[in-house]
């Protein structure tokens, strides 16, 4: 083989080691305050390298092992937000906003192509129309747009059922003197103003101190036709586990071996399955289980969380996501429409206890709560089975 060859050869040997194990990043969207990045392939966490710039104030992120797909991925983000191919194998994102703008980062516990950074709350988004033609050399002045506002549409038809959970004679979880029954309460009003500023119309299984036997609540949003069924609650852990666990999670209807979601759901169900024989409950349980709605109900389990987690880290720090998980919950059985069981937090634990009872944490709940259930309503209208 000639030099030259060999040149060639060792160049293209060099290249490929080089750039083994790179992902292209495909696609850069700013939506409901978010910037969201979509990868060719899975993307992990660890080539992640996040570091802050001041005067002006810059949050820095490079994504190592990572590429820009084509040419349009930066374009469209607003003057808020560049991403460049800063090294061969090294893309990098810079978003300005003022020094008290803290970001979260996260990726997305159901699809390992995503990643996630929370934006400033005056990021502007440049219009499809306008963007198409602008590149970074002459961005498009905008107008800022607050991260907090919502699309106003329609919401007439899609009627939103909350439940509240427990009440009356069953305080549900206890700790530190206070009551799941009345803090789920608070957070389900607090929620129904949510979604009637949405244009949501709302029903109450119970708007004071008093209990429904599940036949009650489930058979509601049936009977109102509900789009959607969220049931409220708080959770809790022996004393020995108080100071250890917390975090928020939302629940739909499956069956599970996971020893703490059956934990989760034995305690939430106790009160209600008083005199039912345990196979009478599995046969019940087993008949709902294998209907379309339990893959809506995921879909808005997941919209909800990933909301509830956005709005809490935004004013919170360490917040616990506990995720999305299933459970066989006794009030989503008789729910014939996307159902999910919303575990707002731990009241065992003394800190999240704490903040479950402070307006603005509840808020910040409620809205993100809202802002789940208006996501999958509108990725529902773009899919087949609607």
């Amino acid at each position: 083989m000639s030099i030259l060859g060999r040149f060639f050869l060792l160049l293209l040997l060099l290249n490929t080691l080089l750039f083994s194990g790179v992902v292209n990043l495909q696609k850069a969207i700013i939506k409901k305050g978010e910037l969201n990045l979509f990868f060719s392939q899975t993307f992990k966490k660890t080539n992640v390298h996040h570091f802050t710039l001041k005067n002006p104030h810059r949050e820095i992120y490079d994504l190592k092992n990572t590429r820009l797909g084509h040419k349009r991925v930066p374009l469209g983000l607003g003057s808020n937000v560049r991403i460049a191919q800063n090294k061969a194998n090294t893309v990098r994102i810079v978003i300005t906003g003022s020094k008290h703008y803290k970001p979260i980062a996260y990726q997305p516990f159901f699809s390992g192509n995503e990643y996630c950074i929370s934006l400033p709350k005056n990021s502007s988004v440049l219009p499809a129309k306008r963007y198409q033609k602008s590149t970074l050399k002459q961005p498009v002045k905008t107008k800022n747009k607050p991260h907090n506002t919502f699309v106003k549409r329609s919401h007439k038809y899609e009627l939103i059922v909350i439940d509240a959970g427990h009440g009356g004679h069953d305080s549900g979880a206890v700790g530190g003197g206070k009551k799941e029954k009345d803090v789920v309460l608070q957070i389900a009003k607090r929620l129904e103003k949510q979604l009637k500023k949405r244009g949501h119309p709302v029903y109450m299984t119970r708007r004071k101190d008093r209990f429904l036997k599940l036949p009650q609540r489930t058979k509601i949003a049936d009977k109102k036709k509900a789009v959607v069924f969220i049931s409220i609650h708080a959770n809790s852990v022996p004393k020995k586990k108080r100071n250890k666990i917390q975090g928020v999670e939302t629940f739909f209807l499956q069956k599970t071996r996971d020893a703490r979601s059956q934990r989760i759901a034995a305690r939430e169900n106790k009160s209600v399955l008083k005199g039912t024989t345990k196979l009478s409950r599995s046969v019940i349980i087993d008949s709902v289980l294998s209907g379309p709605k339990i893959v809506q109900s995921n879909k808005l389990a997941i919209d909800v969380q990933r909301r509830m987690m956005a709005n809490l880290r935004s004013r919170y720090k360490g917040v616990k996501d506990g995720g999305v998980r299933h459970a066989p919950f006794w009030v989503l059985v008789g729910a014939s429409r996307p159902s999910i069981l919303v575990e707002v937090g731990y009241i065992s634990h003394p800190k999240e206890r704490k903040r479950l009872f402070t307006p603005r944490y509840q808020e910040l709940l409620a809205k993100g709560i809202a802002e789940g259930v208006d996501n999958y309503l509108d990725n529902r209208k773009n899919e087949i089975d609607f």
